[in-house]
């Protein structure tokens, strides 16, 4: 399961890095500050200077980042006709779980239908609550 961040600074980079990733792991980014928290978190860090604009899009370490969130972007705009921003844990969650399990498509479907069936009812009110993150 994945979390989100709270906000892009050091004390969220911090704990997101300390629950989320190995010590030993390289965290790569493109210079923003609040990145260097990943290293007081057993991390170490590598910035790549990109700068902005189009140029940087197509930065080549930064490639699959790019063409992931352009995916996700596109899968989400082509599935939902308004999207509001309580909703958007939801949408990504949905993309994470069809991404996870793209390459066995056929079983997609009874997983699902797995997962459901034990799941106990719900009253339709708590259901259409967003998730609340903070």
């Amino acid at each position: 399961m994945s979390e989100r961040v709270a906000s892009f600074c050091s004390h969220s980079i911090s704990g997101f890095v300390k629950h989320n990733l190995e010590p030993n792991c390289e965290v790569v980014s493109d210079g923003l500050a609040c990145f260097n928290a990943a290293t007081g978190a057993g991390c170490t860090h590598k910035t790549i200077k990109t700068g902005s604009g189009a140029q940087a899009a197509r930065t080549p370490a930064f490639k699959w980042v790019n063409t992931a969130l352009g995916n996700i972007k596109a899968a989400i705009t082509g599935t939902y006709r308004s999207i509001h921003e309580k909703h958007v844990p939801r949408y990504l969650a949905e993309f994470e779980y069809r991404f996870n399990r793209r390459y066995d498509l056929a079983a997609m479907l009874p997983r699902l239908t797995w997962a459901a069936l034990p799941t106990p009812p719900m009253p339709y009110r708590l259901l259409k609550l967003a998730d609340v993150y903070g």
